[in-house]
């Protein structure tokens, strides 16, 4: 922040959330800023709202980031009315920065509070403010719960916290400071999480194309006979899959997790086409040896999901020192290469589990759906040429994603402390005006 400069003059603060503020500011208790409003929407017809990390408290139609909480409730009677410039609250989650000042008229979950502003408070600011880590780590302390599940942080306890309150003027000047300076930020990190997207739908395309047409332009082609695989290179074979591979299911078993113990690899370890064991769950020897039973994984098998992510696939690279979970299975192919998880990743695999999951009502493969998957299979030469051109390839992606990736974080973390800095009066804005087009 060595761009910006502080203010000339501040005061010690006994309040505990921040050490000093600069003269003139001041702290009231919540209670003295906002005021909890209960009207009850008696038609619950209104517009549906819900808290989204970067944006507030957006309604239900427009893009909702993950981790909002939508209702699934019949009957939105009942629900709580806010509007525009109201300050809503999940009870549970504001110490996951679960809380903003809404854009909208509409109605929120009873799992939410609403506060309305006096006239101390510039509603945009208590928006940045209430969202900085300062404030959602405070909330923490002061939510009830035994567990991190079941915090709550009620409208009592929301009252008492501390608030940091320029003067009305001067939150305006740092709203303006900030919708301005995260705006630019914004748009930096839309560009890199463009990028990002660009290069997955190149490797894909990458993989597509080696994996069906083969690496020599020049090759003699046939019709393959499937619509969405085309034309293939003359010499290969174009057959389902359990005649180039074993699928082996898992056991369906439920084993007692464990918070130490060995690793189980089920859907969530399978992470964009690689298998993550750094949160995996646990069991006990025995049941690991129970479920390892005629299936343990060895080089070169493709731990193969088919149930809710389906055709996720993870490539085990060395020794495997896991088991199968449930919703999973291996493709073994006996040849330790990495060519037929580069066919099972590609996207004419893809689609065609995308067409036999059509009208589904649950994401589920079987084994012999799998089983009969369509994939074409070059001479084993070959196959070993076109895996380690793919591998060379795509870490030439994965090193732009990787930076790219590690750019987005920088500019969150500048946004972070941007925000932090500037409505806990870390640095003077007072005198500062946008740079004109």
């Amino acid at each position: 922040m060595s761009r910006y400069k502080a203010y000339p003059e501040y005061l010690p603060s006994d309040a505990g959330l921040v050490y000093e503020l600069p003269i003139g500011w001041r702290m009231l208790r919540g209670k003295y800023v906002f005021s909890e409003y209960s009207e009850r929407s008696e038609a619950g017809e209104e517009q549906l709202l819900s808290v989204s990390e970067y944006y507030g408290v957006k309604p239900r139609g427009e893009v909702i980031e993950e981790g909002d909480f939508l209702s699934r409730a019949e009957s939105l009677v009942g629900y709580k009315k806010c509007q525009k410039n109201d300050l809503v609250m999940n009870i549970m989650l504001a110490w996951k920065c679960g809380l903003g000042v809404s854009k909208y008229d509409g109605i929120v979950s009873p799992a939410y509070s609403v506060f309305r502003f006096n006239g101390n408070a510039v509603p945009d600011y208590m928006h940045y403010l209430l969202r900085t880590e300062t404030y959602t780590g405070h909330f923490k302390t002061r939510s009830t719960g035994v567990i991190d599940s079941r915090l709550r942080l009620y409208p009592e306890s929301f009252g008492d916290v501390s608030v940091i309150l320029p003067p009305t003027g001067e939150q305006e000047k740092i709203v303006a400071f900030l919708d301005y300076e995260t705006a630019k930020i914004d748009a930096l990190i839309e560009k890199q999480q463009r990028l990002i997207e660009l290069l997955k739908e190149k490797r894909q395309a990458v993989i597509s194309h080696a994996v069906t047409k083969g690496l020599n332009p020049n090759a003699p082609m046939k019709d393959s006979g499937v619509e969405w695989l085309g034309e293939v290179p003359a010499h290969w074979l174009v057959a389902p899959l359990k005649r180039f591979a074993e699928v082996i299911d898992c056991k369906h078993y439920t084993v007692q997790f464990l918070d130490e113990g060995l690793p189980i690899v089920s859907i969530r370890e399978l992470r964009d086409d690689s298998i993550d064991l750094a949160n995996a769950k646990m069991t006990s020897r025995a049941e690991w040896d129970f479920l390892r039973e005629g299936r343990v994984p060895r080089k070169g098998d493709i731990v193969f999901c088919r149930n809710a992510s389906v055709g996720a696939a993870g490539y085990v690279e060395g020794d495997a020192e896991f088991c199968m979970g449930q919703d999973v299975c291996l493709i073994r192919t006996g040849k330790a290469n990495r060519y037929m998880h580069f066919q099972i990743t590609s996207c004419h695999v893809r689609e065609q589990i995308e067409a036999f999951l059509v009208g589904a009502t649950i994401r589920r493969a079987n084994v012999e759906e799998i089983r009969r998957l369509v994939v074409a299979q070059p001479p084993e030469a070959e196959q070993i040429k076109i895996a380690q051109y793919l591998e060379n390839t795509l870490s030439e992606f994965d090193a732009l994603s990787d930076r790219a990736n590690r750019t987005v974080e920088l500019l969150q973390e500048r946004r972070t402390a941007l925000i932090s800095a500037a409505v806990t009066g870390k640095i003077d804005v007072r005198d500062w005006q946008h740079a004109a087009a």
